[in-house]
């Protein structure tokens, strides 16, 4: 009888953690650490920017002469605020991987990898990035 016809979950592949050892590190006080410091630099982060863009938007909807002044030569404020808007993409993704290398890899390295439900693979049998498919989800084969 396949995976597809049992009746248990499926075997994780590949030497993954089943479910049990998913929610075990998901429970972990050290994963908890984890995705607080993720959180408290992700979301501020995309409620600035999304501000930023939506401004944007907003003056080039409905403050027209304003944006059309020109600043240097026939270069306008609307075109200065569109090229800033790819300045500041660039520089929240250069401000991530700082903050990743120096705050979440360590927190990341803290996170127990031990749990119940580990298989006895070794995890080049896994392959790199190997990551749990979303519930519902197939394994990629």
């Amino acid at each position: 009888m396949s995976n597809a016809e049992s009746h248990g979950p499926p075997e994780p592949p590949g030497g993954g953690l089943d479910e049990a050892g998913y929610l075990a590190i998901e429970a972990s006080p050290e994963f908890r650490r984890l995705r607080s410091a993720f959180r408290r630099f992700v979301f501020p982060l995309t409620a600035a920017f999304l501000l930023w863009y939506l401004l944007y938007v907003v003056l080039s909807a409905y403050a027209r002469d304003f944006m059309a002044k020109k600043m240097f030569g026939e270069i306008n404020v609307a075109l200065v605020f569109g090229l800033l808007q790819f300045v500041s993409t660039f520089l929240i993704a250069v401000a991530y991987e700082r903050y990743s290398r120096g705050t979440l890899e360590p927190l990341a390295a803290d996170v127990p990898t031990d749990a119940p439900g580990a298989s006895a693979a070794p995890p080049e049998e896994a392959g790199p990035g190997r990551t749990r498919p979303a519930t519902g989800e197939k394994e990629a084969e």
